[in-house]
C-alpha cells in the first residue's frame, strides 16, 4: 500500500498539474487502467487515453488551486479545494470535493469528483 505521504504527495501534485501541466501529466497521476467521474453521475473516463482528452480542457485555462482539507485512511484521500479558473474575459470558482483510490504503486485507480454546475460562480 502507498504510504500516507506518497498519496499526500500525489494529491498535491495533481492540484499542481491543474494549475499547469497538461493533461499527459495528469493521465500519468493515474493507473493504466485508472478511472475519473468527474462529477460524480457523468460516464467515467477511463484509462489514460480518455483522462488525457479530458484533462487537456482543464489544462487550456487559467487556473488556480487551493487545498483546503485533505484527509486519508488506508488506501483512499478524499481532498475539498477551491479551483478558480479563467477562460477569456470568464472566470469560474468552484470547490469541490475530490476522493481518490490509490493501488500499491502510489498511482490513482478511481477519482470521483462532488460538485454540480449550481455549485459554480461564474463571472
Amino acid at each position: 500500500m502507498a504510504s500516507p505521504e506518497e498519496m499526500r504527495a500525489v494529491v498535491e501534485r495533481y492540484l499542481s498539474l491543474l494549475e499547469k501541466g497538461t493533461g499527459a501529466d495528469i493521465a500519468a497521476l493515474y493507473a493504466e487502467d485508472g478511472r475519473a467521474e468527474d462529477p460524480v453521475g457523468s460516464p467515467p473516463k477511463v484509462g489514460r487515453a480518455a483522462l488525457e482528452e479530458f484533462y487537456n480542457r482543464a489544462a487550456s485555462m487559467d487556473n488556480s488551486t487551493e487545498l483546503l482539507v485533505l484527509r486519508i485512511a488506508g488506501n483512499e484521500a478524499a481532498a475539498h479545494f477551491s479551483v478558480v479558473s479563467k477562460a477569456g474575459d470568464t472566470t469560474y470558482r468552484s470547490a469541490p470535493i475530490d476522493t481518490f483510490r490509490f493501488n500499491d504503486a502510489g498511482e490513482i485507480v478511481e477519482l470521483r469528483a462532488y460538485w454540480a454546475p449550481s455549485d459554480m460562480t461564474v463571472s
